[in-house]
């Protein structure tokens, strides 16, 4: 794989090099877990089913004409790994993933509980083949309780967590953009693999890690559920101490809240030192019973500006927390994101470049990027990863092939 500009000119190994990840995963929560483990370092080895492949293959935007398998979301979830295809149905393809399940550091799945057991690849099974491998299974739900077997996707966790009941606000409630249930349980999921292979390095033990996407996002509340789980109230949207207005044809956020101080910032900014006085805000709690009044105050001092750009400086300079509400193309030309190098590019084989987001961290003052692009065509080191991983000689890779246990690109 061609690696990026980011870290072609890395001399230090990264903090995974050396570890080998089986991924059974597909979607976002568990290949985005691994794309993460393979800008670390890792070796990733993605299992696809022949045919078919992860289902965000055929997603939008195709970046290769004439093929409905190349996604633009594939190519930024799965960069960096290789890509072999496995009928796991098949007794010999399943004997095919147990040979790598001896090979492999970590195995990760994110199948609805109960699948992998019925295939014969749960933790169980792979322990008795690998007795220190770590193994991660992430689920909508969890492994365990009443609602561990419902479908899951990013649209009816965020409905069952009660985030969608928390931003309606005024309207119905609405589905969000934002696939934040999955891109927690990835991040935790992340964690929690490093967390164990770190252990495991210290005892010789391994672990079975059981990630839940519900109580990944429950768990990113930071007032309603801390509150209600105490007898408080629930605060929905819209949320005491924050602004979203218009002001011509652009709107800004901007937010009194979070910081002690924001409050008397603001308060000079606006000239108005009697509020601090009145009693519907003297106090915090006063100022949440009667954020209707308080926001519509400070609407009307922010229609005293030309412009967003005319907001946004005189926030600024007073140290209150703002922002411009930007489109998608406004954030991915922003000059700050260009320099933090946050869309590097993977030379997609028939495409070209393909841009792609980084990891979001630097790492020893360096942006992590991906080491390389996306597998191309569902299978495409099969070869290569039994062939050199395993040992597979022509004769074995042969029957397997004409069997159908495993595949590669016709």
């Amino acid at each position: 794989m061609t690696a990026s500009s980011g870290d072609a000119a890395r001399d230090v190994p990264l903090p995974l090099q050396g570890i080998v990840v089986l991924d059974l995963t597909r979607v976002l929560a568990g290949p985005y877990c691994t794309r993460l483990l393979a800008d670390m370092g890792a070796r990733v080895i993605k299992v696809e089913r022949p045919g078919a492949g992860d289902d965000t293959r055929h997603a939008p935007v195709q970046v290769e004409p004439g093929r409905l398998d190349q996604s633009s979301y594939f190519s930024r979830t799965n960069a960096g790994k290789e890509g072999i295809g496995i009928d796991l149905a098949s007794p010999e393809g399943m004997r095919v993933l147990m040979d790598l399940a001896r090979q492999a550091d970590v195995f990760i799945e994110n199948f609805a509980p109960g699948v992998v057991a019925k295939l014969g690849c749960d933790y169980e099974a792979v322990r008795r083949v690998k007795p220190d491998i770590v193994y991660c299974s992430i689920s909508g739900y969890g492994q365990t309780g009443p609602w561990r077997k419902r479908p899951a996707f990013a649209h009816t966790t965020n409905a069952i967590s009660g985030m969608m009941y928390l931003e309606q606000g005024d309207a119905e409630p609405r589905a969000s953009n934002l696939q934040a249930a999955d891109v927690l349980a990835a991040a935790h999921a992340m964690g929690a693999i490093v967390s164990a292979l770190f252990r495991r390095e210290r005892t010789q033990q391994g672990a079975h890690i059981d990630v839940s996407m519900l109580e990944a996002l429950i768990g990113a509340d930071s007032v309603t559920y801390p509150s209600v789980l105490n007898g408080g109230e629930t605060y929905g949207n819209p949320r005491p101490g924050m602004v979203v207005h218009r002001i011509g044809d652009r709107h800004l956020a901007m937010q009194i809240v979070g910081a002690g101080d924001l409050w008397p910032r603001m308060l000079k900014l606006m000239n108005r030192p009697d509020l601090a006085t009145d009693p519907r805000f003297a106090a915090s709690a006063d100022r949440v019973k009667n954020w209707p009044a308080l926001r519509d105050l400070m609407c009307a001092w922010l229609d005293g500006f030309d412009s967003v750009d005319a907001a946004l400086a005189a926030l600024e300079a007073a140290r209150v927390p703002c922002a411009p509400v930007l489109r998608p193309d406004e954030v991915i030309a922003a000059p700050h994101l260009a320099e933090r190098e946050f869309f590097p590019s993977v030379q997609h084989p028939v495409a070209g470049p393909v841009r792609v987001t980084a990891s979001p961290y630097h790492l020893d003052g360096r942006p992590v990027h991906p080491r390389g692009r996306a597998p191309h065509r569902i299978g495409e080191h099969t070869r290569a990863v039994l062939g050199g991983l395993l040992g597979y000689d022509d004769a074995r890779l042969a029957a397997l092939f004409a069997s159908g246990a495993v595949a590669e690109p016709e």
